[in-house]
């Protein structure tokens, strides 16, 4: 692979294989699969400890298993689409999801279901990185950031639409119907790349091999534009999987709400990443998706500062929680499609690799942000110290990322 950073400034652009839209719903949708998987279930997560008979730190590890299947298999799934092809990639994995969800429906012990969430995570870590590559191998500029656009709403959307629906299925079905639902979703993902998804890479089986894959990610952590830009969007979207562990046991348990209360509830987070996801392509008109980024980030320390200032201060309701997740979810929709595509730009021929690596980071933070939240034991604890928390980490990696494009297109694109 002989080729260096600025390549990605100088590549001609190729004629994409599938129109904008075509990409954008196809990319929507295999996102979607993981981030709503991720989520779905968490208002069964109090039925689930009754059910197996164990504490709520140990159903909660149901979705750390998740997580950690996810954030760990991208590293593999994004190098196997450079070098097996995006379809063949997907469908393997995809495969790989249903067989998840299945022993996941028939799952007789939380042993068992911690597994099933691992083999989940597994096989849907792959919509991540094929959609994000599919679009950096056909799309760069705000084409680029108007597709992430929509697939950033997928991805954050996910885990907020995820309990609302989860808590609808509890109303008419146990918690095993919720696993059902997902095998239906694994299907429906197979058979869309099958049919609807055209190959938009050159496969190259030695970009799979281990000399040139630890090769790819030597570059790509040594690239300080690749590095920020990944763990910007990682940090500002792992706060929403962090908020995931935690807001059922602090709405649920805490404040009182009923399963299907919860799942109602969580459509503040994503009416407001939805309102600022259309805010976003109107002002995109206007504006470079790049210049966006700053009012995001404004949004994002706004809502951290509000949820440390209201769970001080104000006494424990629905409103002193998501009100500033509101505030927060708002500000990643502004974030998100520059940075992902700041994070893909640089290395166009290891398109799926650097989507592995980006999609590694984001939920890597969410992982880490679970395990601690864990460690610390207390839900409400948990969300008054990591949300604030994670939104001004995302804002200093946003300072580093900007440092690191000067000296990128000084000519120093190795430099951190």
């Amino acid at each position: 692979m002989n080729f260096t950073p600025t390549d990605a400034w100088q590549m001609e652009k190729m004629q994409p294989l599938m129109s904008e839209r075509r990409t954008s719903l196809i990319g929507a949708f295999m996102t979607m699969i993981g981030s709503i998987s991720m989520s779905l279930y968490t208002p069964a997560m109090p039925a689930l400890a009754h059910a197996f008979g164990v504490s709520g730190a140990s159903a909660k590890l149901t979705l750390t298993f998740y997580f950690a299947g996810f954030a760990a298999a991208q590293l593999v799934t994004g190098p196997a689409s450079d070098a097996i092809g995006r379809r063949k990639a997907a469908i393997i994995f995809m495969l790989v999801y249903l067989a998840g969800s299945v022993m996941a429906v028939f799952a007789p012990t939380i042993e068992w279901l911690m597994a099933a969430r691992l083999i989940q995570g597994i096989g849907a870590s792959v919509g991540t990185t094929v959609s994000r590559a599919i679009v950096r191998d056909q799309y760069t500029g705000d084409q680029s950031a108007r597709i992430m656009n929509m697939i950033g709403i997928v991805l954050a959307v996910g885990p907020g639409i995820a309990p609302t629906i989860g808590g609808l299925i509890l109303e008419f079905s146990t918690w095993q119907g919720i696993f059902v639902v997902m095998a239906g979703m694994g299907m429906t993902g197979i058979g869309i790349v099958l049919f609807a998804l055209k190959e938009t890479t050159v496969p190259d089986a030695a970009r799979g091999a281990p000399g040139p894959l630890v090769k790819s990610y030597g570059r790509l952590l040594a690239s300080g534009p690749v590095m920020s830009a990944s763990l910007t969007v990682g940090f500002a979207v792992g706060a929403l999987y962090m908020l995931a562990t935690v807001l059922p046991f602090v709405l649920i348990d805490e404040a009182g709400l009923t399963p299907a209360q919860f799942g109602l509830g969580m459509m503040a987070q994503t009416g407001s990443y939805f309102l600022g996801s259309v805010l976003f392509r109107v002002l995109l008109r206007r504006a470079s998706a790049e210049r966006l980024v700053i009012p995001g980030l404004g949004f994002i320390l706004v809502g951290s500062v509000l949820a440390f200032l209201s769970i001080q201060f104000l006494p424990l309701s629905y409103l002193s929680v998501m009100v500033p997740v509101g505030f927060y979810a708002f500000g990643i929709a502004f974030v998100m499609p520059h940075m992902t595509t700041a994070a893909l730009m640089p290395f166009p021929r290891i398109a799926g690799t650097a989507a592995a690596m980006l999609g590694f980071i984001q939920m890597g933070s969410g992982v880490l942000g679970g395990a601690v939240a864990a460690a610390i034991g207390e839900p409400l604890l948990s969300l008054h110290v990591l949300m604030p928390g994670m939104g001004v980490i995302c804002s200093l990696f946003y300072l580093w990322h900007v440092c690191a494009m000067r000296r990128f297109q000084a000519g120093d694109a190795g430099s951190f």
